[in-house]
């Protein structure tokens, strides 16, 4: 194995971070820290449609798209992140492809995305 590889398993293990199996068309829910006025620090729940992962080891992240107020919002969070408390999975989803970012153009009942029974009740 990589040198880099093995150090950066190294890292993951240490933060001891437990991350969800979770892929594209999933719904999740991401709790990311937010530091507001004198150092007060509190949770902050961002839930939506996961459009695409990156799987790059420590550098992995996720893009998590929600409508807010009729407009789509997008964020980018890394995984590893010591500003992500957690991730929850809400429901799985049934997509193809890896990428979805064709929900970018739909909107209304177009932009749903079929539950995957399959997994769910393994779960």
């Amino acid at each position: 194995m990589n040198l880099i590889k093995e150090l950066e398993n190294e890292q993951i293990a240490k933060l001891g971070k437990k991350v969800p199996d979770f892929k594209a068309g999933d719904t999740v829910k991401v709790m990311y820290k937010i530091v507001e006025d004198k150092g007060r620090e509190r949770l902050q729940a961002y839930e939506g449609v996961c459009i695409a992962r990156h799987n790059d080891g420590l550098n992995s992240s996720c893009v998590i798209r929600k409508i807010s107020f009729g407009e789509g919002v997008e964020r980018i969070f890394p995984i590893y992140s010591p500003n992500v408390a957690s991730i929850e999975v809400v429901r799985r989803g049934k997509v193809v492809r890896s990428k979805i970012y064709y929900l970018r153009k739909l909107f209304g009942k177009a932009a749903r995305i079929a539950e995957d029974k399959e997994t769910t009740t393994e779960a």
